[in-house]
C-alpha cells in the first residue's frame, strides 16, 4: 500500500505519437459527471420554467442549494481528473502535477510490476519465474500526483526509479499503462 493512498483509458500506439507526441493517456471517467450535470441542468431548467419570473429569488436561493449537492457530487472527478491523469510520451511519464523523466524509471521494476498486475500473485520484485533479481521498491512509495490517497475503483502501481526511489502511481488500467511504460523505458 502506498505511503499516501490515493480514466477512460486510451492507449495510442507508436505510429501514432509522432515527434515525442503522447504514447498512453488515461483519463478519469466522464459518465458519472455528465450525468449529474445534466440532472442538475434539467432540474434547474424545470424550476425555472414552473416558477419564474415571479419566484426568481426562491429559485435562484434552491439552485444554489442544488449547486452545493452538485459540487459535492464532482469533487472526486474532478480531484482524480487533476491528480491522476497520466500521460506518457517518450521523454516524460506525467501524473498528476508531476513529471517524472522516462530515463530515470527503473525498467526492471516496471516489469516486475507488469508480472505482478498481470499473474495478481508474483511478488514485487520477482520475474515471474520466482528469481530475484533486485531489491523490490521501498516498502513506503510515494504517491505521484498530488493527491493525498488513491480512489475508491482505481489501482496502485507501485515501481522505482534508478535512483531507487518508490513510486506509486493511481490508475484505472494497470496492465495497459505498464505496457507502454515498459516499452517507452526499453527504447531509452
Amino acid at each position: 500500500m502506498c505511503k499516501k493512498t490515493a480514466s477512460t483509458r486510451r492507449a495510442l500506439s507508436s505510429s501514432n505519437a509522432p515527434f515525442g507526441g503522447i504514447t498512453y493517456r488515461e483519463r478519469g471517467p466522464k459518465g458519472w459527471s455528465a450525468t449529474w450535470v445534466t440532472v442538475y441542468l434539467a432540474g434547474v431548467g424545470w424550476m425555472a420554467v414552473t416558477s419564474l419570473p415571479e419566484d426568481f429569488w426562491p429559485w435562484l436561493a434552491v439552485s444554489g442549494l442544488f449547486l452545493l449537492v452538485l459540487v459535492s457530487l464532482l469533487a472526486i472527478p474532478i480531484s482524480s481528473w487533476v491528480f491522476h491523469r497520466i500521460d506518457l510520451t517518450p521523454q516524460t511519464l506525467r501524473v498528476g502535477r508531476e513529471r517524472i523523466p522516462v530515463s530515470s524509471v527503473d525498467p526492471d521494476s516496471v516489469l516486475d510490476a507488469l508480472n505482478a498486475a498481470s499473474v495478481g500473485t508474483a511478488p514485487a520484485g520477482t520475474a515471474g519465474g520466482g528469481t530475484r533479481r533486485k531489491p523490490p521498491a521501498p516498502a513506503d512509495p510515494r504517491l505521484v500526483g498530488g493527491s493525498w490517497s488513491v480512489a475508491s475503483g482505481w489501482s496502485e502501481v507501485v515501481i522505482a526509479t534508478r535512483e531507487g526511489e518508490g513510486l506509486c502511481i493511481a490508475t484505472r488500467n494497470p496492465a495497459a499503462f505498464l505496457t507502454a511504460l515498459l516499452e517507452a523505458t526499453r527504447t531509452r
